[in-house]
């Protein structure tokens, strides 16, 4: 029996090898995508240069805090902020050509100062966005409301707006009739205080003989933070591009198995599967050496682009080998028996194609190897656990950047071949030997 399966096998190999198309498709696809999707995301320990958010600001205040606030921003690594009009902002962000545009609006500086130090009516600055850019939004508003934070504090300690305002809320508590007496005079020292400080630094001309770079400073976030990217081994930096040509190789692998498939049924088409069963050969055979050849070269594929990815990117095995191999075989098993069930499903070759190539894509999306599966609402997410292609991903990551043990292999490695065994059972049962049947 291994003869002829020996045979088959390397039958179907030569064939795949001797088509151009198939070869750089299997091969080369996956390392260009997954090289380019690596690089967009962050690549070696997210040392490539981000693109900057591009805001618009537009400044209807035209005062020493609206100034400030558009230097503040500017000097934002993350922002790359330009002074507009109203209308060409709005313009820009319909168009896409800004992702974000701020409008601070007339008076903001001063309203700004009186809300600071007494309750009441808050000015809004108006953030316009694409909403194809949300989180974009998120971003700056976030960044936004610190540099207004401080811009604020720092022209209220220090500057000539904080002198105006502190003079003139003092002037409106001493008329203001709903001012608790108590309440009255505690607001009423909290000012004199303030405008004590602000005459102090004027008369010394900086911050530094009456110590107060910190107010002078502005107030600012009361801690930093520690930033720690955790994996199972210290000190063992995250590359990105792991993920991405492990989401590609599935991806492309995939669609090798839909190939494989196709060519069963042009196969069958052709009659070529009668005249072998013609022959002295097991059903249970033909059909093996089929299995086994696309399992090869699922398997050839995955050495290579990780091969590629180790070589070129630097990405390495960081957790079992054992289990990155385990994974590996079970995922060319599980893309064996899919192809086996394209075949099996599938009538004609035009009209499987289609079908199985969307039932791919909804495969590789599912599985995270385009969008990670966190970003999912939560009952997708649990949906999830029953795709074969999760616990592909999981288990890849699990090897690779991640670095964890063969323990962690063990159950994306069970879930691909109890896939690989349910395709593997419909398949037999369904596929059909001739055209008609």
């Amino acid at each position: 029996m291994m003869i002829p399966l020996k045979a088959l096998v390397m039958k179907d190999l030569r064939i795949f090898f001797a088509d151009q198309r198939a070869v750089i498709m299997s091969f080369v696809a996956p390392i260009v995508i997954g090289a380019f999707f690596g690089y967009i995301f962050g690549g070696n320990g997210g040392t490539t240069d981000a693109s900057r958010i591009s805001v618009l600001l537009v400044d209807q205040d035209a005062s020493a805090i609206s100034a400030a606030l558009f230097t503040d921003l500017a000097g934002s690594p993350s922002l790359d902020v330009k002074k507009a009009s109203a209308d060409a902002a709005r313009e820009a962000v319909r168009k896409g050509t800004a992702s974000v545009a701020v409008e601070v609006p007339k008076d903001f500086g001063a309203d700004a100062g009186r809300a600071f130090f007494r309750p009441g009516t808050k000015p809004e600055i108006a953030v316009l966005y694409d909403p194809s850019h949300s989180a974009e939004q998120m971003m700056v508003q976030g960044i936004l409301t610190g540099s207004v934070m401080r811009v604020v504090s720092r022209e209220m300690f220090s500057g000539a707006t904080g002198q105006s305002v502190v003079k003139d809320s003092l002037a409106q508590i001493e008329q203001s009739q709903g001012l608790a007496a108590a309440d009255k005079q505690t607001l009423r020292g909290l000012l004199q205080s303030v405008e004590q400080w602000n005459e102090r630094a004027q008369a010394s001309g900086a911050s530094g003989a009456s110590g107060g770079a910190g107010l002078s400073g502005g107030l600012t976030v009361p801690f930093e933070i520690h930033q720690e990217a955790v994996t199972s081994r210290t000190g063992v930096a995250y590359n990105g591009y792991a993920h991405s040509f492990g989401g590609m190789s599935v991806q492309f692998i995939l669609f090798m198995g839909i190939d494989a498939g196709i060519g069963m049924l042009l196969q069958r088409q052709r009659g070529l599967w009668k005249r072998l069963r013609a022959a002295p050969l097991s059903r249970g055979l033909l059909l093996g050496s089929r299995a086994i050849s696309a399992a090869v070269i699922s398997m050839l594929i995955l050495l290579v682009v990780f091969g590629a990815a180790r070589v070129i990117f630097g990405v390495r095995i960081q957790g079992s080998m054992a289990g990155f191999l385990g994974v590996c075989v079970a995922f060319s098993l599980m893309t064996a028996a899919f192809g086996l069930l394209v075949a099996a499903m599938g009538k004609t070759p035009e009209a499987t194609r289609g079908l199985a190539t969307f039932a791919t894509l909804i495969l590789v999306m599912l599985g995270g190897a385009w969008v990670p599966s966190f970003v999912f609402p939560k009952w997708l997410q649990t949906v999830t656990m029953f795709v074969p292609t999760r616990w592909a991903m999981d288990g890849l990551d699990a090897m690779t950047w991640r670095g964890l043990g063969f323990a962690d292999a063990v159950w994306p490695i069970a879930a691909l071949l109890g896939s690989a065994v349910v395709f593997g059972g419909l398949a037999v049962s369904r596929f059909r030997w001739d055209a008609e049947g």
